[in-house]
């Protein structure tokens, strides 16, 4: 099944159970997705799903950071609630060793020995760790293997 079928799944098992909020949640993830759909003018893959999902996800840390700055814990809570339902959509996230293994393979590979070359090491590694990783972590991670390599 792809995640887009259970994506939906849930969605009409929600209206059904009368969960207002977890179905306000998944249809706002299935206009995004049909959004993405439309403008790429393509079949959606799992992968373009998940990247649909890291999107909003963004959007709700950032959400909830404002909110609970201007002291809204309401909506802060609304945000949270959101965040959890798209987060049960998201792979499994990685270890800390399988993403430093992940980053030092791609360095090997990529033959990179400054942090001049960290395009480089990313373009490899981004891939494999898209949606189970979090990119900005990653990234200072690659920096400081390539500054201390």
């Amino acid at each position: 099944m792809s995640l887009e079928s259970r994506i939906d799944d849930d969605w009409k098992a929600a209206m059904k159970a009368g969960e207002k909020a977890r179905k306000d949640a998944l249809s706002l993830l299935r206009a995004a997705i049909k959004q993405k759909r439309v403008d790429e003018k393509l079949v959606i893959d799992d992968a373009a799903v998940i990247a649909v999902i890291e999107k909003m996800l963004k959007q709700r840390k950032d959400s909830i950071a404002q909110y609970e700055a201007a002291k809204r814990q309401d909506l802060a809570d609304a945000e949270k609630y959101e965040a959890s339902v798209l987060a049960d959509y998201m792979p499994q996230g990685l270890g800390a060793a399988e993403i430093e293994a992940i980053i030092v393979a791609a360095i090997a590979q990529s033959g990179a020995k400054a942090p001049s070359d960290m395009g480089k090491v990313i373009g490899l590694v981004k891939p494999q760790v898209a949606g189970r990783a979090d990119m900005g972590e990653v990234s200072k991670l690659v920096k400081a293997k390539l500054s201390g390599a």
